[in-house]
């Protein structure tokens, strides 16, 4: 299914193709175009460097925070667009961020540093997808670009990003993706826990949010430990069919979809 591009986007991708740059969608935007879905967030790479990418774009209001790892926000009329030059990450001392980038202009290398092969194609005019993205779509699966464990311990967050996109789009885990959240479980405990509560929030209101808890529950016992003693707990009463995890689990499947209301039931 071909992106339908929004006219800010499309006048972005031209502009740096006149200044003699590639310039592709990346990421989330094209993943959601191909399942179907609305992208809330439109993203470019680009073989421009920021210092170009800004010049391009001096006549809009620029947003340079992020310029330092290869990022300008282009706040076009109506929709703010992140521009990246291609680059290839360093070393991730914290398990989160890079501690530096290195600029490229190879869309290849910039592909190969993402999370997952369905966040690792680009779009312009045709689907560039090295990691075979589109297939994994088709299957209905979440894998890591290269190996699990690199990928996961670079960035801990992906532990539960795999999670929340598996439970929000009723995807499996690939094996060695599957095996690798569960043996790296425990560097979640180096990320921050406003960033963590986020992921969880938005997994638990995902279609699939049951099973992936009840699959992955030695992940979610790293930050709720409260949820190990769950299973198999006898609740010692005729009208209850189930243990306590497993009767939190069947509760949470007729349970609104609304954030607060999911964690209350979770921890009732």
């Amino acid at each position: 299914m071909e992106p339908r591009i929004p006219a800010q986007a499309q006048e972005a991708l031209q502009t740096l193709q006149r200044a003699g740059f590639e310039a592709y969608l990346v990421g989330g935007c094209v993943r959601d175009s191909l399942l179907g879905l609305i992208p809330h967030d439109w993203d470019i790479t680009t073989s421009a460097l920021p210092e170009e990418t800004a010049r391009l774009f001096s006549s809009l209001p620029l947003v340079r925070q992020g310029e330092k790892h290869g990022t300008i926000l282009v706040l076009f009329p109506g929709l703010p667009l992140e521009i990246t030059t291609f680059r290839i990450d360093g070393p991730y001392a914290d398990h989160r961020r890079p501690e530096a980038v290195r600029f490229s202009r190879s869309l290849r290398e910039d592909l190969a540093r993402r999370d997952f092969t369905i966040n690792a194609m680009a779009w312009n005019r045709e689907l560039i997808d090295p990691f075979d993205g589109e297939r994994d779509l088709s299957l209905r699966r979440i894998r890591c670009v290269g190996p699990p464990r690199d990928r996961l311990e670079e960035d801990s967050l992906r532990i539960l990003r795999a999670l929340r996109f598996a439970s929000c789009l009723s995807f499996s885990l690939e094996e060695a993706t599957a095996a690798a959240v569960l043996e790296c479980r425990n560097l979640l405990g180096n990320i921050a826990a406003e960033r963590i509560a986020d992921e969880f929030l938005r997994l638990l209101c995902g279609r699939d949010a049951p099973d992936i808890l009840r699959r992955f529950r030695p992940v979610f016992e790293v930050f709720l430990p409260e949820l190990g003693p769950l299973a198999g707990l006898d609740q010692h009463s005729p009208y209850h069919q189930y243990d306590v995890w497993e009767h939190t689990l069947h509760a949470l499947e007729h349970t609104a979809n609304d954030p607060e209301l999911r964690l209350a039931v979770l921890l009732h």
